[in-house]
Formats: C-alpha cells, sequence, structure tokens
C-alpha cells in the first residue's frame, strides 16, 4: 500500500488501503488490464506453456521486488508464465471493472471486504481444500485466513504489518529527553506520552506549550503526529484502554464506550487542548490530512519528532538519511498494537487452476520475496517467530534497527490484535459512516463523546456480526 497492504492524484498508501475495511483510494485509474492476458508489465514470457497474471499494487519499491519474485517462478516452473499487472491508482475501480467481465487476474492483492464479497459470489476460490497440501498455509494461525463461511477461507496475507511508534533520534538527543521504550512492558502511559510530546513541541520562539507565551499559531515543530481518522491509530489504543468498536457478536456498536470515548478524547485533546500535535490541516493535508507528507518527510524536516504509524514505513526510514527509532505505543492498561494484512485472492475464473495454486502458494511464502528483509513487510508464518535463527533471517540487515526485535517482532508476538475491519461484516457500509465521524472528531469542533454517542443509532443498524474464525486449522 502503500506497500502491500498500499496512505491524491496520489498514490494511495498502504494505511490507505487498510484503514475503515479498504474502502477505494481516489487515484486516476490506469489504463490497460482489460482482460487476463492483456496489460501491464511482467515477465517476457515466450512458453506456450499456461499463461497466468499476478495483479499488485504498491510503489516503486515493491513493484521491483514483485517482478523479480515472479521471474524466479517462472526460472522454476517450466509449465507456467506469469505476466505482473503493477495497478499504482484506482485499484478498486479496476477490480470492479474485471470482475464484471469475468477476467479477474490468476492471483491477486484483494483489501478484506472486497475479498469476502467476491469469495460469496463465487468469483474467487475457497482455498481451505489447499491449507493441508501445503506447508506456506498449514503453518499459519487461523487468524491469518480470511474465513467468509464455516470452513471456507478466501485467502491469506502474503504479509503483515502492525503500529508503531517512530521518532527522530536527533530531536531527542537535542531536547535532552529520554526516547520512546523499545519494549512492551516498558511503554509510556498516554501522561508520560504527553509530557514528552509537550516537551518536543515548539513555536518559532522556542517555547513549548506548557512556556508562558506560547504562539499556537506559529509552531515550527510538533512533538508527535497521531491522526485519528485511520484505525492504525486508535484502535489499537482503544484495545489498550479495554474498549472495542462492536461487542463479541458483532452486532452492537460498543465504540462510545467510557473507554473509547477516553481514547478519543485524548486524541483530539493532543491537537486543541495541548497543541503537541498537528490538525490534518496543519501538516498541509487538507481538512482530511490525505494530501500530508510522509512519516519520514515529516520526521527528516522535523515538523514532528513522533509519529504514530505502521512498520511498512521502515522501508522508506532505511532508505533515508534520517536517524530514526522506533518505540512501542503508550499504553493504557495492557500494551497493545494493531495487526492486519491484505488478502492474496485465487480467481475462480482461472483457465490453469493447478499452476495458478502453485503461484499463489509461492507468492505468500516467507522466503520467496526480499521485502521482508527490506523493511516492507513482516512475516505471517509462525516458523518465522519460532526461535532466534529465525528471526535473525529477515531481521539481521542494516534496514532493521537494534530495537527491532524488542518494538516490532515480540511486540506482534505478545501484543497485537487484529484489525476489526478484516472479520467484521458490512465494513464498507460501516466505514462510509464511521470515517467522517471520525473526521468530524479530528477537526476540534465537537466533543468525542457526543460525535461517538450519535454514531451508535448510524452504525448499529449495518451490524451483521463477524466472519467466522475457526479455533485450529
Amino acid at each position: 500500500m502503500r506497500p502491500e497492504l498500499t496512505g491524491n492524484l496520489r498514490r494511495p498508501s498502504r494505511r490507505d488501503m487498510l484503514r475503515m475495511g479498504g474502502l477505494a483510494a481516489t487515484a486516476a485509474m490506469v489504463p490497460g488490464l482489460a482482460a487476463c492476458g492483456g496489460g501491464g508489465s511482467g515477465t517476457s514470457g515466450s512458453k506456450s506453456e499456461a499463461k497466468l497474471q499476478f495483479m499488485y499494487w504498491g510503489s516503486a519499491f515493491e513493484k521491483t521486488a514483485i517482478e523479480k519474485m515472479l521471474q524466479d517462478f517462472d526460472a522454476k516452473h517450466d509449465d507456467a508464465a506469469v505476466q505482473a499487472v503493477h495497478v499504482p491508482g484506482d485499484y478498486q475501480t479496476k477490480v470492479n471493472t474485471l470482475v464484471a467481465s469475468n477476467s479477474l487476474p490468476d492471483v491477486a492483492y484483494m483489501d478484506a471486504p472486497t475479498a469476502y464479497r467476491l469469495a460469496e459470489q463465487g468469483k474467487v476460490v475457497d482455498i481451505s481444500k489447499y491449507i493441508k497440501k501445503y506447508p506456506q498455509l498449514s503453518g499459519r494461525k487461523p487468524d491469518n485466513f480470511f474465513w467468509y463461511d464455516d470452513g471456507k477461507t478466501c485467502g491469506t496475507p502474503g504479509a503483515s504489518e502492525i503500529t508503531l511508534l517512530w521518532y527522530n533520534k536527533d530531536i531527542f538527543s537535542g531536547a535532552g529527553v529520554d526516547l520512546p521504550p523499545a519494549e512492551a512492558s516498558k511503554a509510556w502511559s498516554w501522561d508520560q506520552l504527553l509530557e514528552t510530546a509537550d516537551k518536543l513541541t515548539l513555536d518559532q520562539s522556542g517555547k513549548r506549550p506548557s512556556d508562558s507565551g506560547f504562539d499556537s499559531e506559529k509552531i515550527r515543530q510538533f512533538g508527535i503526529s497521531a491522526p485519528m481518522s485511520t484505525q492504525w491509530t486508535w484502535y489499537p489504543l482503544v484495545r489498550s484502554n479495554g474498549g472495542d468498536i462492536v461487542d463479541e457478536s458483532g452486532k452492537k456498536f460498543t465504540l462510545n464506550s467510557p473507554e473509547c470515548v477516553e481514547v478519543f478524547q485524548n486524541l483530539q485533546d493532543l491537537i486543541y487542548k495541548h497543541r503537541v500535535a498537528p490538525s490534518p490541516a496543519q501538516l498541509g493535508g487538507g481538512d482530511t490530512g490525505s494530501n500530508a507528507p510522509t512519516t519520514t518527510v515529516q520526521l527528516q524536516t522535523k515538523r514532528v519528532a513522533m509519529a504514530i504509524d505502521g512498520q511498512w514505513v521502515l522501508l522508506d526510514m532505511a532508505k533515508s538519511n534520517l536517524k530514526y527509532g522506533i518505540g512501542v505505543l503508550p499504553s493504557y492498561h495492557e500494551p497493545t498494537t494493531m495487526q492486519a494484512g491484505s488478502c492474496r485472492v485465487l480467481s475462480a475464473a482461472t483457465k490453469s487452476p493447478e499452476q495458478a495454486i502453485e503461484l499463489y502458494v509461492y507468492s505468500v511464502d516467507g522466503q520467496n520475496s526480499d521485502l521482508f528483509q527490506q523493511g516492507l513487510w513482516m512475516p505471517v508464518e509462525t516458523k518465522y517467530y519460532a526461535d532466534d535463527k529465525s528471526i535473525d533471517s529477515w531481521i539481521k540487515n542494516d534496514a532493521h534497527p537494534p530495537e527491532y526485535r524488542t518494538a516490532a517482532v515480540d511486540y506482534r508476538i505478545n501484543n497485537a490484535v487484529r484489525d476489526y475491519s478484516q472479520g467484521l461484516r458490512n465494513m464498507p457500509a460501516i466505514s462510509e459512516v464511521l470515517t467522517p465521524a471520525l473526521q468530524q472528531i479530528e477537526t476540534g469542533k465537537v466533543p468525542a463523546k457526543k460525535v461517538l454517542d450519535e454514531l451508535k443509532d448510524k452504525v448499529e443498524p449495518l451490524l451483521q456480526g463477524w466472519y467466522p474464525t475457526p479455533s485450529s486449522l
């Protein structure tokens, strides 16, 4: 997504493709790809065997890596040739067009709600029958699949992501402030985060918000960026505080509980009460923040000292000259981060099902892409978290800083909750109501409780429960 989970005409970010259940981004549609076998760039394919297509989104770095992966697949399979179809623009519209013409590529990235919809329409294959056959699939946890009916799954992620706290080390050292903790057991409280953010927020005269004479109209450096219009920011904090968007049945709205209201009010107060976080407009992103600079740029330019964002940011960080660091999120009651990954689907219209499933399994196998070592992705298969040697196989390199083991790997293993939008039914309709309401909180014009209370009657009629996730494979 932004890389694999890939945040106007801007390329859709990874955050955008996962956020709010995968609502469509608003970039221009890419021409080509009229039907299977047409359009796109990829391997040359002089073979007369099965012709397959692999469709995906992502940055230039991801495009290069995916094309290499598919070339390697070609070299190892004499019975198939694969065409890489990169769609950096309006992916959702492209998918809808292809589905309407029954020409969905053999294997494709897909956001969760679309994957569920296509599975229920019979447009993608139920891969449950392949799980025991392939260790790349059986070596996963049940919640690493997208189950659209009892025992039926429309796919699994090719990679995983979590939410982290990023920061500019030079800003911290210059201010003489302690670095954010890199271990869940040492996570800051919300008050500690606020205190640190105050010390790192400066107006044009060098004054902090807690200083007399601080000019909130001329802030040159904010302590933290915490955009609340995306669940990558607020959902792990809500879960840390004991709240959730719905109850266990998935049919009762609970985002207006005291625990949830506290989190959203705290996020709003960062901007408008404490003045330590920028509004979307102050970041240069317009009313919704959609055009804001990337987290890497915000930290590089010292516009912000810290930022809450996804693990995928590591790819850009590692290629920059920024002295950056990674910390865990602040904790209310239980240290918590959010874990998510986009779905890979297998088209039911494929003309070469045997070769297509081989391509599918190859594409979700962690050893077949260097994007894990480069920092864009985290593996899904449990074997990559089994022991020190397995973990070192993808994090012992220049792209991953020393604190990554505790701040990201251990954090994901021990403290991650699944993104609600990957398992809650009817997410597109829910997101259409939820997204503007949360943006209203972010404007600061209405208290969080009022917005969330009013949201209950709008969202609850849309709730249809959770998709069924089995306890074991």
